[in-house]
């Protein structure tokens, strides 16, 4: 992995839930003058790092980084769709997460097709600050990696208290899962609307509506 320049406060920023059906969108950043205590942990992209790993590692990142956590509800995204796309709303929660020391460069895992226009948007509402948005980036800086870790472990917190709420297993919150399918079906056939903390927005779940609906109307 390529280091971060040294000398300045820096951070980090990553998201985990962006294409969940189900919970919450968890973007976290990490501050740091140095990549050496990062190195020193150990961190890496969150997707390859087993969960008690990430859970270790996420309480060593917070004893020597300053942290930054945004969270937007799943109703909330809904909302939001309905006048800005998912890359402005994942925009908006990286310049908040970001924005809690005053740093000099931003390193972003960057959520758009294009890396300069995502550099030049986050560029124009942190005035001042270098924005370094790349693909792929929790992979190469560590800094974004321990970021992806803060992401990634805030949101399985969450789901873990959507499950103990609902008392069932709603899996991952991904479309590609199917307990999480099966849970948001089951439900929409006994209730007639999708589960709360759903992001009705999504097509899958338009489409399973869509699908109630008729077979309610069918059974008349």
């Amino acid at each position: 992995m390529p280091a971060c320049h040294r000398g300045d406060m820096l951070c980090g920023v990553d998201e985990a839930g962006r294409g969940s059906v189900l919970g919450p969108l968890a973007v976290g950043a990490v501050y740091s003058e140095s990549d050496a205590v990062l190195i020193e942990i150990g961190v890496r992209d969150s997707k390859k790092l087993s969960p008690g790993t990430r859970e270790r590692m996420y309480d060593q990142i917070k004893d020597v980084c300053a942290v930054g956590i945004a969270v937007v509800s799943a109703s909330e995204i809904d909302r939001l769709r309905k006048s800005v796309s998912l890359n402005e709303i994942e925009l908006n929660m990286f310049v908040e997460a970001c924005s809690e020391v005053p740093v000099s460069a931003v390193y972003a895992d960057c959520p758009d097709v294009s890396e300069a226009r995502f550099s030049r948007d986050m560029g124009g509402k942190m005035k001042g600050t270098a924005i370094i948005a790349r693909h792929k980036a929790d992979d190469i800086y560590p800094i974004v990696s321990a970021a992806s870790i803060i992401a990634k472990v805030t949101r399985d917190r969450l789901i873990e208290d959507l499950k103990r709420e609902f008392g069932a297993d709603i899996g991952s919150g991904y479309p590609s899962d199917c307990r999480t399918m099966e849970f948001i079906e089951k439900w929409i056939k006994d209730n007639g609307s999708p589960p709360p903390h759903t992001r009705c927005s999504w097509e899958p779940v338009k489409q399973m509506m869509a699908v109630s609906k008729n077979t309610r109307i069918s059974d008349w």
